[in-house]
C-alpha cells in the first residue's frame, strides 16, 4: 500500500507539473495519434514523360508583369484564374500585403481582375474552383477563406482576419517556433488549400501554424478537425495524422482526402471522417548531388522528397499530380500512390521549375503550373506517345 501511494504521488506530481502546458496544447482535435509505421518501399526508377511547355500562354500587357504566382485554377468553362503576388510600391517592405486574382479566358486572353480590396485578401496562398464555378481563395496572411460567385461577388467567408489594432497571434511567443498554438474550431492558423467531397463538405489544409485538416459542411458550419503537429519519421512512414506544414489538399470521387504533408515528406490519405488510410511517398530516384536552385547542397539528401501540391483529375480514371521543391519535378501517379512518371526539373529555363506552388489539371495530359519563383505560368502538354515511339525505335 505504501508503494502504491508513493507511485501515485509521483504520478500526481508529474501530472501537476505537466498539466497546464498539456491542457493548452492538446484540444479535442489535437490528440497525438498512436505511433505507427508502414514498410519503407525502396527508391524506384520511373520514366520521364515527354512534354511541351508554353510559358507565354497567358496574354496580358507589359504593365501587368507577374510577380510570384502561387496558385492557378480552371473552371468548367475553361476560364483560368491566377493567384498573383504583384509588387505595388507601397507599404513596408516586410509584411506588405500582396494578392491579386487575374482571370483569363480559355485562350489565355486577360478578362478581368477579381476581388479588388476584399478584406479577406492579404497574402493569398491557394485557390480553386468548386463544381459550381465558385472561386475560393485561401489566404495565409488574413487567416481567411473567401468564396466568390461566378459574377465575382463575395458570398461566404470562413475564419476571421485579425483586427487592425490587434497583435497577430503569430507574434506571440506560442506561435514562434516553440509551442504551437492550440487549435480553435472555426479559426485558421496559416491555411494553405481547399477541396470538397461529393456532398460539398469543405476540407481546408491548415497549415503553417496549425497542423490539421479543418472540415466544414457546405453551409460553412464547423464539422471537425483532425491532426497534430509532429514528425513523420526518417522515411515519412510513421505517425499518421502528424503534420508538419500540410501544404495542399484534394479529394477523389470516393471521398478520400489527400494531404500534401510537405515537411514530413509524404502525402497522407484519409477517409472523409479523418480515419487514416495510407501514406504516399515521392521516392523516385534522382541525382542527389545536383545543386538546388535555391539553398545549399545538403551533405545527405533523403530518398523521399517533399510534396507541395495536390491535383486530382476529373477524368474517367482519376490520376494524382503532385510536385516537389527539389529536384523540382511533377509526378503523375495512380491514386494508390504508384508513380507512373515524372516531368521536368528545377531551374529557370522553359520546361524547368522554381518552386511549383500550384497545379491545375483540367485533363490527363494538360497541366497549368504556378511556377512561383520564376514569376510565370507554364502550360504543359504531356506527350506520352513520344515515349512509346522512342521505346519502339530502341527495340
Amino acid at each position: 500500500m505504501r508503494r502504491f501511494w508513493l507511485v501515485s504521488g509521483i504520478l500526481l506530481a508529474s501530472i501537476s507539473a505537466f498539466g497546464v502546458a498539456s491542457a493548452i496544447l492538446v484540444s479535442a482535435q489535437q490528440q497525438p495519434p498512436a505511433a505507427a509505421a508502414v514498410a519503407v518501399p525502396p527508391p524506384v526508377t520511373v520514366p520521364e514523360i515527354p512534354f511541351d511547355s508554353n510559358p507565354d500562354f497567358l496574354k496580358y500587357s507589359a504593365d501587368m508583369n507577374l510577380g510570384e504566382v502561387l496558385g492557378i485554377a480552371v473552371n468548367s468553362k475553361g476560364r483560368i484564374v491566377v493567384l498573383n503576388h504583384p509588387g505595388n510600391g507601397t507599404g513596408p517592405l516586410y509584411g506588405n500585403a500582396s494578392t491579386q486574382l487575374l482571370e483569363f479566358d480559355a485562350t489565355g486572353k486577360f478578362v478581368r481582375e477579381i476581388g479588388k480590396n476584399v478584406y479577406g485578401l492579404g497574402y493569398g496562398h491557394g485557390l480553386r474552383f468548386d463544381k459550381y464555378d465558385n472561386l475560393w481563395v485561401v489566404d495565409k496572411g488574413t487567416q481567411a477563406v473567401t468564396k466568390f460567385n461566378p459574377a465575382g461577388y463575395v458570398t461566404m467567408n470562413l475564419g476571421r482576419r485579425s483586427e487592425g489594432p490587434d497583435e497577430p497571434d503569430y507574434f506571440r511567443p506560442a506561435g514562434r517556433g516553440g509551442t504551437p498554438p492550440a487549435h480553435v474550431d472555426g479559426y485558421f492558423g496559416g491555411p494553405t488549400d481547399i477541396a470538397w467531397d461529393a456532398d460539398d463538405n469543405i476540407y481546408i489544409s491548415d497549415g503553417y501554424r496549425n497542423s490539421r485538416v479543418a472540415k466544414f459542411d457546405k453551409h460553412g458550419n464547423w464539422v471537425k478537425g483532425w491532426g497534430v503537429r509532429g514528425p513523420g519519421g526518417q522515411h515519412g512512414n510513421e505517425n499518421p495524422a502528424s503534420f508538419n506544414t500540410p501544404h495542399g489538399i484534394g479529394v477523389d470521387r470516393e471521398n478520400n482526402v489527400y494531404v500534401a504533408d510537405r515537411n514530413n515528406r509524404r502525402i497522407q490519405v484519409f477517409d472523409a471522417d479523418g480515419n487514416f488510410k495510407r501514406f504516399i511517398l515521392l521516392n523516385a530516384t534522382y541525382d542527389k548531388k545536383r545543386h538546388p536552385v535555391l539553398g545549399n547542397l545538403a551533405p545527405t539528401r533523403p530518398d523521399e522528397t517533399q510534396p507541395w501540391t495536390i491535383c486530382i483529375t476529373n477524368t474517367p480514371t482519376q490520376y494524382l499530380y503532385t510536385s516537389d521543391e527539389e529536384p523540382g519535378r511533377i509526378y503523375k501517379m495512380t491514386l494508390d500512390g504508384t508513380i507512373l512518371g515524372t516531368l521536368g526539373k528545377s531551374g529557370r529555363e522553359v520546361k524547368q521549375f522554381n518552386w511549383i506552388h500550384g497545379l491545375a489539371c483540367p485533363s490527363e495530359n494538360e497541366l497549368l503550373v504556378a511556377d512561383m519563383n520564376n514569376w510565370r505560368v507554364q502550360k504543359l502538354t504531356l506527350r506520352p506517345e513520344r515515349a512509346k515511339s522512342e521505346t519502339a525505335q530502341n527495340r
